[in-house]
């Protein structure tokens, strides 16, 4: 086995030098929002961890059967002798991909990349360890902005599963689509993994369960602002919403404060009042029609291949080659 190596182009200065700026952006807008990416310390991908397990939660297991349907397809088709990975973090459903594509000969590296080096340099051992004929070359890096540090050499297949594409509003996905476009040569593939426009009264369960784990995660963003930037947000005093969107079909996970409160974020040098039921929007989960993403990847230089989907068309897997 060959050691994983890890490039790192994203510091915890950095981190906390973008929390400031969209701290500061959002706090300050009307309405107020932040980016859902900063749910995600160790409490808050501890608490997601248990999400995916809720019965309500659905996208996971979803996703995960029918990634194991058509996994060989996926293989067969792209012939990825470089497997690389957006927002791998524990990279279990990776090891699906891992080894269906080294079954099928041609995949010599695995590219692992996250925000978090602790948890990519964990996953990205597990992985040499379980694939000791692969090369893992891990990347810190935010997928939003770093694409271009990604590796090249050898026909690259860039998966960005989860349903995570959805956390992007229409503009942010168009860039996103094309920057990947950008770092990707023709005939390169993309796999996509989106959740579907189902029934409200399937989809909002799943941002809302019965025994209160989404909300605890929905508040750990205040949670993380009280540790990075000396803020004074009391979490409990807000009260969490999911909303369906039906024009824009995306779920809007928000938090509302239950009174009047002032809170300071000291670090910022920043003073932030609520209203009593005034909303911060924390997330959109943005759901998709085929015919839809199928648009979009075209308009972002992609042709798609193959789109699968599970019995009940709750998610999909669509293999796209870049033009």
């Amino acid at each position: 086995m060959t050691a994983p190596t890890l490039d790192v182009y994203l510091s915890d200065e950095d981190l906390t030098a973008a929390l400031r700026s969209d701290a500061t952006r959002g706090l300050t807008a009307d309405p107020k929002w932040l980016p859902p990416k900063w749910f995600y310390d160790a409490r808050g991908s501890e608490l997601f961890e248990r999400i995916t397990e809720l019965p309500e939660y659905y996208p996971t297991r979803t996703e995960r059967a029918l990634l194991e349907r058509v996994v060989g397809d996926i293989a067969r088709t792209a012939q990825a002798e470089v497997l690389v990975e957006l927002g791998a973090g524990s990279a279990a459903k990776t090891r699906l991909l891992l080894s269906a594509l080294t079954a099928e000969g041609p995949l010599k590296t695995y590219v692992p990349q996250d925000v978090s080096s602790a948890a990519l340099r964990a996953a990205a051992e597990q992985v040499a360890a379980e694939f000791p004929a692969l090369a893992v070359h891990g990347v810190v890096s935010d997928f939003t902005d770093t694409l271009h540090n990604l590796p090249g050499g050898g026909r690259r297949m860039i998966a960005f599963l989860g349903g995570t594409i959805g956390n992007l509003v229409p503009d942010e996905r168009a860039d996103f689509l094309a920057g990947i476009r950008d770092v990707l040569e023709p005939g390169e593939r993309l796999l996509l993994g989106a959740g579907l426009v189902i029934e409200p009264e399937v989809l909002v369960p799943a941002y809302d369960d019965a025994a209160g784990v989404t909300a605890e995660f929905n508040r750990n963003v205040l949670h993380v602002l009280n540790q990075r930037l000396r803020a004074d947000f009391e979490p409990e005093k807000f009260a969490h919403v999911a909303l369906w969107d039906a024009e824009r079909e995306w779920i809007e996970m928000r938090l509302a404060a239950t009174e009047d409160m002032t809170v300071t974020v000291a670090d910022l040098d920043l003073t932030v009042h609520f209203a009593r039921g005034e909303q911060l929007r924390t997330e959109i989960s943005a759901k998709f029609r085929v015919d839809g993403l199928d648009g979009e990847l075209a308009a972002a230089g992609f042709r798609t291949e193959r789109v699968w989907t599970d019995p009940d068309d709750r998610f999909a897997l669509v293999l796209a080659a870049r033009v």
